[in-house]
């Protein structure tokens, strides 16, 4: 008996080391000499050397200056998975593919085909109509009250400018509160609504935005008639006032959630819609020819550009954190 438990027991041995620690040691030594950059997890450095992520996993891109990725159901968190099934007739799923669309969706046919429908996006939100009725900011929060509170919530500029005015607008607060008397103490995203309301009457076709003031230190908040905030939100608007205008179509991967973080890709012509809004950004940073800013960025996105597993599982991709670093290389010294 004593010799049957030695040789389990030394079977046991053999099979812990080798499966282990003597496996996993040749498969540590085969990554680190033959593939050392995956096998440190593929993680990609910024001008500064500094890791700015991994090439296998997706992270938000939301400024105008960067291409953008697919977007997540599970806010790129790559160890979560999740779904985004919404209905068509859902306005909050409206409201987010509009986001995506408004500054780089382009007419079809007709005069001027080609051409992005943003700026005449902006000329119809300065008139200040929607559907023969005024106030199209006050209607666009009255009726979707939850995404002017996410506005609201998704950037602390936004919750400071509501709650300065808040504070020179005692009146709306207080018929706020009476309104709603379990909510005493409204805080800014509370006020959504009223404050929007409060906003389209005292500026009529306009929206809260990034303005610079000279001598202030930095951007604050103010009304404004363009920019890609008014094409996002209420592109939706827009097309419902303008059901009859033949529209490109877009690549699904714009607008369609990936269930994961690990998603870090998009196609080649996803990345050719967004060149025009990128390069514009660009070149107002860097204070460059935009014809010549766009033309580098379409050599950057070829060059990076390639097909998975040869082409047999799919058309070109990019790599959205790769490209977005390179541009950060070649544009932001001329900043």
């Amino acid at each position: 008996m004593i010799k049957n438990i030695s040789r389990t027991a030394l079977l046991i041995a053999l099979a812990i080391g080798i499966c282990c620690v003597l496996y996993p040691a040749l498969l540590w030594g085969v990554g680190k000499v033959f593939f050392p950059f995956q096998a440190g997890g593929s993680v990609i450095y910024g001008p500064g050397k500094e890791p700015v992520g991994s090439e296998l996993i997706a992270q938000p891109f939301t400024q105008d200056q960067y291409f953008q990725p697919r977007p997540s159901a599970a806010s790129y968190n790559a160890a979560a998975s999740a779904s985004a099934a919404l209905a068509a007739s859902n306005y909050a799923l409206r409201s987010r593919v509009a986001s995506v669309l408004g500054p780089i969706v382009r007419y079809k046919s007709g005069p001027r085909a080609g051409q992005l429908v943003a700026p005449d996006i902006e000329h119809w939100f300065q008139k200040d109509t929607f559907g023969g009725a005024p106030s199209i900011v006050s209607q666009w929060a009255t009726a979707h009250g939850g995404l002017a509170q996410a506005w609201v919530s998704a950037d602390s500029s936004h919750a400071r400018y509501v709650n300065k005015w808040a504070a020179s607008h005692f009146l709306d607060v207080a018929q706020f509160v009476k309104q709603n008397p379990g909510t005493p103490k409204p805080g800014a995203a509370d006020l959504a609504v009223a404050f929007f309301t409060s906003f389209s009457k005292e500026n009529p076709g306009k929206f809260p935005g990034v303005v610079s003031q000279a001598g202030a230190a930095a951007a604050e908040m103010g009304p404004v008639n363009q920019g890609t905030d008014i094409q996002s939100t209420f592109f939706d608007m827009w097309r419902q006032d303008n059901p009859d205008i033949d529209l490109e179509a877009v690549p699904g991967d714009m607008v369609t959630t990936s269930a994961s973080g690990l998603d870090p890709h998009i196609t080649f012509e996803n990345a050719e819609f967004q060149v025009d809004r990128v390069a514009s950004k660009w070149a107002q940073l860097s204070h460059l020819d935009q014809t010549q800013v766009r033309e580098q960025i379409r050599r950057i996105l070829e060059a990076n550009a390639f097909l998975p597993l040869r082409g047999l599982a799919g058309d070109k991709m990019i790599n959205v954190l790769k490209v977005n670093i390179q541009l950060q290389r070649r544009f932001a010294p001329a900043l």
